[in-house]
């Protein structure tokens, strides 16, 4: 994979994190994306070897998925 693509993916990733926790509070189902979202940046920080940052990433994605299963 080429390095913009990965920028590129990077780049989606945040940004849907960014856009569903700031929606969390109009529906249960932002917060189940907000936790897929965190996997995906879980993903890049991988391919870009930063492994803090998936380790954060992933622990954030068990978080709102937890979140998720309770507010469902």
């Amino acid at each position: 994979m080429t390095d913009w693509l990965i920028a590129v993916f990077g780049l989606l990733a945040v940004t849907a994190m960014m856009l569903c926790y700031a929606l969390e509070q109009r529906s249960s189902l932002f917060i189940l994306l907000f936790a897929v979202a965190c996997l995906a940046a879980s993903a890049y920080a991988t391919l870009i070897r930063s492994w803090p940052f998936a380790a954060v990433e992933c622990l954030w994605a068990l978080i709102a998925f937890r979140r998720w299963l309770r507010t469902s």
